[in-house]
């Protein structure tokens, strides 16, 4: 860049951006087109001149983004800001809205579309403005029907983004945990079971959260698990769970019986979908989000600030 075109984009800068003036205004007082003051201002962002900072609370953290995506050599990641740590109610809805805003914006428009359930889940089928895309299909990837008096969110939250989006939903008509793993075999083995799997398993996106292990988890919620055999999972080395599969702080299974009981798609089914998006936020999930971005288990992570910030510094441990 010569020098003087130099100096003219800095001054076409200072017009623009701290006198508010026009593009016109700005060719007039320079003397110079109005495509070449457009020229002069794009010259001025890629030579580093401006510096562009959004303030607002609710910006997103694109710095963060970007980091993510080197370390981690993620397709895309969204980091939205903390609200504070005395409102994680307030937090874990602006993650799921910006979830719901990625999805909206994602392209190509993934035709099936496999989702997990849970709290983050079923907040992000709320966000989800009707209209959101055209002829998706959803398919539920992994068990949800309730074996307590509560009523199941899986399907629920299934059935309203298919809806939201002029598509149909696929559910997966069992319970996450069997209790036994031949139950569970021969459920799978069922056709209809089976042909939803492989549906999920050929969707173009796959969607999902992890679970905590602590009082919180939403199988003790949905009956699943009581609140010591949690406890004994958390003994065990277990951080939390991804598709109702428990890992370690390596990713690996610490309860090979109880995954041997567990239905719906596994961590290797992650790995290898062609987009697979986690959404995780909280403190109390900062230990398995950083686990499912470190194992690759997911190439899209949506999450806050903070959780985005801790993994980062285990990357540079």
């Amino acid at each position: 860049m010569k020098e003087e075109d130099e100096v003219l984009a800095v001054k076409a800068a200072e017009l623009y951006y701290q006198d508010d003036r026009t593009q016109d205004e700005i060719g007039a007082l320079l003397g110079v087109t109005r495509w070449k003051v457009g020229r002069l201002l794009q010259q001025a962002k890629d030579r580093g001149f401006i510096r562009i900072e959004i303030v607002h609370p609710r910006a997103r953290r694109l710095p963060l983004e970007r980091r993510l995506r080197d370390a981690f050599g993620l397709r895309d990641a969204v980091v939205v800001p903390d609200p504070g740590p005395d409102d994680p109610a307030e937090l874990a809805d602006r993650v799921a809205l910006a979830a719901a805003e990625y999805l909206t914006n994602l392209r190509p428009v993934p035709r099936t579309l496999g989702i997990s359930w849970g709290r983050t889940l079923h907040d992000i089928a709320r966000h989800l403005p009707s209209g959101w895309a055209s002829g998706v299909d959803v398919v539920q990837v992994n068990g949800g029907v309730s074996v307590n008096r509560r009523s199941s969110v899986a399907a629920s939250t299934a059935v309203m983004m298919a809806q939201k989006a002029g598509g149909e939903a696929t559910l997966l008509p069992s319970p996450a945990i069997l209790e036994r793993a031949e139950t569970r075999h021969a459920i799978e083995s069922d056709r209809t079971v089976r042909a939803v799997l492989e549906r999920g398993r050929a969707a173009a996106a796959l969607l999902f959260s992890a679970g905590p292990v602590d009082s919180s988890s939403v199988h003790i919620d949905s009956g699943y698990l009581t609140a010591d055999e949690i406890e004994v999972l958390r003994e065990k080395g277990a951080v939390g769970d991804v598709l109702g599969r428990y890992i370690d702080a390596d990713g690996r299974i610490v309860d090979p019986a109880l995954d041997d009981r567990t239905l719906g798609l596994g961590l290797q089914d992650l790995r290898s979908a062609p987009i697979s998006i986690a959404v995780i936020a909280g403190a109390a999930k900062r230990d398995i989000c950083r686990i499912v971005v470190e194992t690759g288990l997911c190439s899209v992570l949506v999450t806050d600030e903070q959780s985005a910030e801790g993994i980062l510094r285990g990357a540079a441990a």
